[in-house]
């Protein structure tokens, strides 16, 4: 399940309602809030800006693509847009699984692949005024390169 949004989310009530199968074994959550600094800079807050229509059409590619890598019982992605100041949410992930490694490696794959293909782009309003457009990071290629090498079908997980 994707969702994009300006509402910020409950990660207590989003993980409540995922858990409810009986044959989830694990449950992986990763939730990104927004930083009071970047580098030596203070924030004010961050706005994310994104193509409605084309953001949600790439989310659900992302998590179908996870789903058939591993054997998730669930999963969702909030993300959302808009004007965010420090402290807030910005994005949560949750796969359920019946075991550790799935849901482990299912998140990790989800996250590499929302900072490199989801289409969110990042103003960093800096407290002394200003903005600055966040530019991609050769570390979040990097890191979503390892999956792209690994693409492979899902596979039962044991133990």
């Amino acid at each position: 399940m994707i969702r994009v949004q300006t509402e910020d989310f409950d990660v207590g009530a989003e993980l409540k309602a995922l858990a409810r199968n009986g044959n989830v074994g694990a449950i992986v959550t990763f939730t990104g809030i927004v930083r009071e600094f970047s580098g030596n800079h203070q924030l004010s807050a961050m706005t994310l800006e994104h193509y409605p229509g084309m953001t949600e059409r790439q989310l659900a590619e992302i998590e179908a693509e996870a789903r058939r890598r591993w054997p998730l019982d669930n999963s969702l992605i909030i993300h959302r847009h808009g004007r965010l100041e420090p402290g807030e949410n910005i994005v949560l992930v949750i796969t359920t699984s019946s075991h550790r490694e799935a849901a482990f490696e299912a998140a990790s794959f989800l996250m590499d692949w929302l900072k490199t293909k989801a289409p969110f782009w990042k103003l960093e309003d800096s407290a002394k005024g200003g903005g600055t457009w966040v530019a991609a990071k050769a570390s979040d290629d990097t890191a979503a390169d390892r999956w792209a090498a690994s693409a492979k079908p899902a596979r039962k997980v044991a133990g």
